[in-house]
């Protein structure tokens, strides 16, 4: 089940680029774009009793933030998103993913999988600390790595910085596959979500919303 949110003040609002982002600009490849990583707060581990949670959390999610900024071309953002460029600013996300509690990200309730809502994202957002970044950020909220399903699940979303609201905000899955080391194996299904959006979830997402 994948959800969607568009709010409509943002579609509305009558204000110039320079103080607030729009909707219209997820889509507008001249807009700036800026990175701000994977957000693994809401995140649960699902089906995986003998994960070590410490060291996912000490290590593990800094590692999975890093790949992503250090091999653009094989998480291609910036294609993904019409972008020249895609701009990266991952200090945020990783100071807040360094105060996770490892003692509570395994589940064995298969609901977690599925337990956020768009309004949680839109919580998340307004509680984020952009450390002064204004503009249009792009953030991945992790919901769920599903061990039993061999996939993972998380919130791609589209921000106005400045203003901690949530522009455009959809779920997406995407499978695991066979790789080494916790991180790696990670990582091989935000690529396929990174794959899917520029294959063409862009063009559906700018289609039905891009105005």
């Amino acid at each position: 089940m994948k959800h969607f949110v568009l709010p409509l003040m943002a579609m509305f609002i009558s204000v110039s680029a320079a103080s607030a982002q729009t909707a219209k600009d997820v889509f507008d490849p001249e807009a700036k774009l800026t990175y701000l990583g994977i957000d693994f707060t809401k995140a649960r581990i699902i089906g995986d009793a003998g994960a070590n949670t410490d060291d996912i959390v000490e290590h593990q999610y800094a590692n999975i933030n890093q790949k992503v900024v250090n091999e653009p071309k094989k998480y291609d953002l910036a294609g993904a998103f019409k972008r020249k460029e895609v701009s990266t600013a991952i200090g945020p996300v990783n100071k807040r993913n360094n105060k996770i509690d490892p003692d509570k990200i395994k589940s064995d309730d298969s609901d977690d999988y599925q337990k956020l809502k768009p309004e949680d994202i839109t919580a998340l957002v307004k509680g984020f600390d952009f450390e002064g970044k204004t503009g249009l950020g792009l953030l991945f909220v992790m919901e769920g790595f599903n061990k039993t399903k061999k996939e993972i699940s998380m919130y791609v979303t589209l921000v106005d910085m400045k203003a901690k609201k949530v522009l455009f905000t959809e779920r997406m899955e995407g499978k695991l596959g066979m790789a080494f080391g916790y991180a790696n194996v990670y990582l091989t299904g935000v690529k396929k979500v990174v794959d899917d959006i520029e294959k063409k979830k862009y063009k559906e997402w700018k289609s039905t919303h891009g105005g």
